[in-house]
């Protein structure tokens, strides 16, 4: 079981940075591929960003491409995502996940229910 704990949500002008941490538990952080979502009041979750197990290769949401930055520290069982550029509609509660090794380990998933273990979530709430 992997537990995943995020923090660094609040409160930001647009135009602002904020930078998310994801702590995780265990011994198998790197192990993980992990990802970024988000959910805004009454939508459904999407995807941000995703980080391979070393680290070497992202991938981001169209939405975010240019603003938003995910990487890792397998030292410490961090995940990060250093938003810049805050927009509105960047307003959601962010979630961080991890996914399991699978048959197509070398794929960055997209799709949420790829993810295996989820964190609580951390709002970010972006002011115009």
């Amino acid at each position: 079981q992997v537990q995943l704990v995020e923090s660094g949500g609040g409160l930001v002008q647009a135009g602002g940075s904020l930078r998310l941490s994801c702590a995780a538990s265990g011994r198998t952080f790197s192990s993980y591929a992990m990802g970024w979502f988000r959910q805004a009041p009454g939508k459904e979750r999407r995807f941000v960003a995703a980080i391979s197990r070393s680290g070497s290769r992202t991938s981001y949401a169209d939405s975010v491409k240019g603003r938003f930055t995910i990487s890792r520290d397998n030292a410490k069982n961090t995940v990060y995502l250093q938003m810049n550029s805050l927009k509105p509609e960047d307003t959601a509660v962010y979630y961080c996940a991890a996914d399991v090794p699978g048959a197509l380990g070398s794929v960055l998933q997209i799709v949420a229910g790829a993810y295996d273990y989820w964190g609580q979530g951390t709002q970010v709430t972006v002011s115009s």
